[in-house]
């Protein structure tokens, strides 16, 4: 059997040395500053908030509260009542000093206005009273008859024809009608709340 080949130390390989003109760090190269970090914008400051639209009473609150007057002597009951009354007679002196002078310009103004001529009425009477025939229907009243007047007359497009029914007031001086008689009445002037006719004649009695 051969004898082992014991490894000698000296045989291994060594690391190749590094290169004299490569491999040595070079000469101090000028090192890259780092550029300077930017400036962050300033922050933008809130717009100031509107200031609330506050109450006359929470106006009238927030002057109380802010006073740095004196306060006013304490006063009793009757000298605040009498204050109060001078106030109002002030006040109402004021009133009436004023309203004697506006009457005045008021006059003055009439007079110097010219004179408006006179208007004409708005519904002049035209042509004659109007006559109605009628039934009396109740003469219960004194001097006063109730008429029944019927009315009959064509539609204007359908040519249907129409009765219509009223009940009119007329005066009756001599209380000649009676229920059930056929008279004419004509249109007068107001003669009561409801009353704007009066009694020609009697056209026919009843049976």
């Amino acid at each position: 059997m051969a004898d082992d080949e014991t490894p000698d130390v000296n045989d291994t390989p060594e690391p190749d040395a590094p290169d004299a003109a490569g491999d040595a760090p070079a000469p101090d190269a000028p090192v890259e500053e780092a550029p300077a970090p930017e400036e962050a914008p300033a922050p933008e400051e809130p717009a100031p908030e509107p200031e609330p639209v506050l109450s006359s009473k929470e106006a009238r609150r927030k002057a109380r509260s802010t006073h740095a007057g004196e306060a006013r002597p304490q006063h009793t009951p009757e000298d605040r009542a009498a204050e109060r009354a001078a106030a109002r007679a002030a006040k109402a002196k004021s009133r009436s000093a004023y309203r004697v002078k506006a009457r005045a310009k008021a006059a003055e103004r009439r007079a110097a206005a010219p004179a408006r001529e006179p208007l004409e009425p708005a519904n002049p009477p035209t042509g004659a009273p109007k006559v109605r025939q009628g039934v009396v229907m109740s003469d219960k009243a004194d001097k006063t008859i109730t008429v029944r007047v019927d009315a009959t007359r064509r539609h204007r497009r359908y040519e249907k024809t129409i009765r219509s029914t009223s009940t009119l007031h007329a005066h009756d001086e001599r209380n000649d009608a009676n229920a059930g008689d056929t008279v004419r009445i004509v249109e007068s002037r107001p003669l009561s709340r409801r009353k704007r006719w009066r009694l020609i004649e009697v056209v026919e009695r009843a049976k």
